[in-house]
């Protein structure tokens, strides 16, 4: 297809999203799959269905199931929204979700990764992470309005799914906190004067830390969000609790951290023990 026919079917696809109030990375992921898919055909109105499968199987190996599952959801809604074509959306089924468990620090590590945070930003960053739980977007999005320091907590404003959300932060870390946001008036964002940080900018920081702290795991900012909540559920706390500080939805996406909290197995009692 043309690149100026591509572009225009992108421009609806923008148009209808935002009919949608999807958040612009939303919008973004849509667009990164629709728009090699478009250049790969000639007419939306017109193709064959075997012309998107085939498509969606050049990603097999490319990108996880995760990513591939977006790439449909993609093609799913352009069908329906944008070119009425349900001989096709209704066809295009989305693969099953890996299920994997999340790498999960201890606390020592944490503790360890706080201290070779290397710059006292970089120290707040980690911190605030792992203290309340925040998605790396959600934290570089973070304005100083945004935080009661009295109630040492705070909101989420339009997060994932375009909700707000309460969240707690320590009550040791919220004076330090504090400090370092009147030294820094200028700031519209917690951590930044102008824009907000880049999520890439937060995961090169925390994995150079990780590397400093001699930590042998794949350790990145959703790291210390799965730490948070595993800690917490070791730590005796109501799943349903951990479940609204995370902003989760769904119960039994929190479920996942009742498989990967390594204190509670500790805990068992083997049946042996009680013969």
């Amino acid at each position: 297809m043309e690149e100026k026919k591509v572009n225009e079917y992108l421009e609806k696809t923008t148009v209808e999203l935002k009919l949608k109030d999807c958040s612009n990375r939303t919008i973004e992921s849509y667009i990164f799959f629709l728009r090699p898919f478009l250049e790969s055909i000639e007419n939306p109105e017109s193709m064959a269905l075997d012309d998107a499968k085939k498509f969606l199987a050049g990603l097999i190996g490319r990108y996880s199931n995760k990513s591939r599952a977006l790439a449909i959801s993609s093609l799913r809604f352009f069908f329906k929204r944008v070119v009425d074509r349900p001989d096709i959306f209704v066809k295009l089924e989305v693969p099953k979700k890996q299920r994997t468990l999340p790498v999960v620090l201890s606390v020592e590590e944490v503790r360890s990764l706080i201290r070779a945070a290397g710059f006292a930003k970089t120290e707040l960053i980690i911190k605030m992470l792992y203290s309340a739980g925040l998605r790396v977007s959600e934290l570089v999005n973070l304005k100083p309005l945004d935080i009661d320091f009295n109630e040492s907590s705070g909101w989420v404003r339009k997060g994932k799914g375009r909700k707000d959300r309460l969240f707690k932060i320590a009550d040791s870390f919220s004076k330090q906190l504090q400090k370092y946001v009147k030294n820094h008036p200028d700031n519209k964002y917690i951590f930044s004067e102008g824009n907000p940080l880049t999520t890439r900018n937060i995961q090169i920081l925390i994995k150079k830390a990780a590397k400093r702290a001699n930590i042998n795991k794949r350790v990145t900012p959703h790291t210390l969000r799965h730490s948070f909540a595993t800690h917490l559920l070791e730590n005796g706390e109501n799943l349903a609790v951990i479940q609204q500080l995370l902003g989760h939805e769904n119960l039994e996406t929190t479920r996942i951290y009742t498989h990967v909290s390594q204190e509670q197995i500790k805990k068992v009692k083997s049946p042996l023990d009680r013969l």
